[in-house]
């Protein structure tokens, strides 16, 4: 498997989706910018949409990838068993945890967002539109139970390409909800669980020459289901360690108005890269070292976690200076219209300026835990995650009252932080990973390459700080501009330095 290449097939369809997502976000701001309504709907959409993420972006695979492929490596009608019993096990657990969402939905708001108990009104829409969007949980779980089948083949392009079908719906919805008399969040909502469903049923014929499900409420729970599902829930909760930061963020922001959509937007803007950096890369060396690990392969491993770390810094450490460095110039540029007006850019750039200090630490993560996972280790990642989660509580509502949601983002980036430390300290404690002659040949020549590239970009925003004032018609194609001869300078300076060959992009 070429690494690269893979991780390139991974991303481009994740990109697309994720550009497309901003589309869909560019398009509620004008619509909704951070009103009531705005609050509303992205409590209801990030109740079902923070499951998927923890179960969807690599933390389903984390459990199931490592098990599935050590049956296959004994016959493949062994790993079809399992694989049966799973999904029937998934399927009943999941619909029963929908219908009771559904029945005590006000509560379950509650505890996402309490400060809405303030706002009767509020309350009342979000309530209403998470029971249409909860069961859009059932369907992308399901759907993310095929795509890491698909994945445990080294198949990535289905699995990456079917979010894709989630925004353009939801970009759909907003054109056509005026010509409806329906509010257009409820028009929203509806797309959600339409999308889930769609998913599933375009995974579920993408997998059907591996894998062909049967559903039974005949359960055969064996050992190696007993194990499947004691590593379950651990790695939901330590692959989902960023997705439960900002769910808590949310929680906490709830109290403040107009403070969950800022969150909200920021965290869409720097999740593209982790997208890429963490979860594309982490999703695609999982089953190759669950693979090597099986095997005993030492000299594989060492240089399969040397590449992806590799990988995972190049991608990750630009953006992030990228994102500290013009956080305002991109908020305004993709936001900033409409209803979104210069309080709403000012706010959520000054959220996104902190989270992007955890950018690196988001991906490295991702990269991280699957050194564990691919050794059947869900536990320790699971430790450290609740460690995480607790510091990154008791810093948010230490500093809530003084700094206000501000904190939100200065809480989840320092937490991240940490979990990498810890993280690295059992890794070498345990000999998982040693670094490389090749990795210490190019992290700095990775570093170099940044430097540059930031000051290239430092110079450009400068010269064009007047195009990014709040009422310019064309601040985005400036935006767009910058960031192309920006990314361009990394990369052949990266090149020309030795930090990244064009030629290691070697597609299969």
């Amino acid at each position: 498997m070429n690494l690269i290449a893979s991780t390139s097939t991974f991303g481009f369809f994740t990109l697309i989706s994720r550009v497309l997502g901003y589309v869909r976000d560019i398009l509620i701001a004008i619509f909704l910018g951070t009103s009531i309504f705005a609050d509303a709907f992205f409590v209801a959409f990030r109740l079902p949409n923070t499951f998927r993420r923890l179960f969807a972006e690599g933390t389903f695979n984390a459990a199931f990838i490592p098990s599935y492929t050590g049956a296959l490596t004994k016959s493949k009608v062994e790993a079809d068993s399992f694989a049966k019993e799973v999904f029937n096990l998934l399927f009943i657990i999941l619909f029963f945890f929908v219908i009771v969402a559904e029945i005590f939905m006000p509560q379950l708001i509650f505890l996402i967002a309490p400060g809405f108990y303030q706002d009767p009104e509020k309350l009342k829409l979000a309530v209403e539109l998470s029971r249409i969007t909860f069961p859009f949980l059932l369907f992308i779980c399901l759907a993310s139970f095929f795509a890491a089948i698909l994945n445990s083949y080294n198949k990535f392009a289905a699995a990456a390409a079917a979010p894709i079908i989630l925004n353009v719906l939801l970009i759909a919805a907003l054109f056509f909800s005026q010509w409806f008399k329906t509010p257009n969040v409820v028009i929203l909502s509806y797309a959600v669980a339409v999308a889930g469903f769609l998913q599933l049923l375009i995974l579920l014929f993408f997998v059907r020459k591996n894998f062909k499900p049967i559903l039974s409420i005949k359960i055969k729970i064996d050992e190696k289901i007993k194990f499947f599902f004691r590593k379950l829930l651990p790695s939901i909760f330590s692959s989902g360690v960023t997705q439960i930061n900002i769910l808590v963020g949310t929680i906490i922001a709830s109290f403040q108005a107009g403070a969950v959509s800022y969150l909200y937007y920021a965290d869409r803007v720097y999740q593209i890269n982790l997208a890429v950096a963490g979860i594309a890369v982490g999703t695609v060396m999982l089953p190759e070292l669950s693979k090597h690990v099986k095997n005993n392969n030492f000299g594989e491993i060492t240089n399969l976690q040397n590449r992806a770390l590799e990988l995972c810094l190049f991608l990750s450490i630009p953006a992030a200076v990228a994102l500290v460095l013009a956080s305002e110039q991109i908020i305004t540029s993709l936001f900033g219209y409409g209803s979104f007006n210069n309080n709403s850019v000012v706010n959520t750039a000054m959220a996104l300026t902190f989270f992007a200090f955890g950018v690196p630490a988001f991906s490295i993560l991702k990269i991280f835990s699957n050194y564990f996972f691919a050794r059947n280790d869900t536990k320790t990642p699971f430790y450290l995650s609740v460690m995480s989660v607790i510091l990154n509580i008791m810093i948010s509502i230490s500093f809530f009252n003084k700094l206000g949601f501000v904190i939100i983002p200065i809480a989840t980036s320092i937490a991240s932080w940490i979990n990498v430390f810890f993280h690295f300290y059992f890794i070498r404690k345990r000999n998982f990973h040693y670094f490389d002659k090749s990795f210490f040949y190019k992290f700095p020549r990775i570093i170099l390459s940044v430097v540059v590239m930031g000051i290239i970009l430092y110079l450009l925003l400068g010269f064009f700080s007047d195009k990014f004032e709040y009422n310019e018609s064309w601040k985005f194609v400036y935006l767009f501009t910058i960031v192309i001869i920006s990314l361009l300078s990394y990369f052949f300076v990266s090149n020309f330095s030795g930090a990244f060959k064009f030629k290691d992009i070697k597609f299969k």
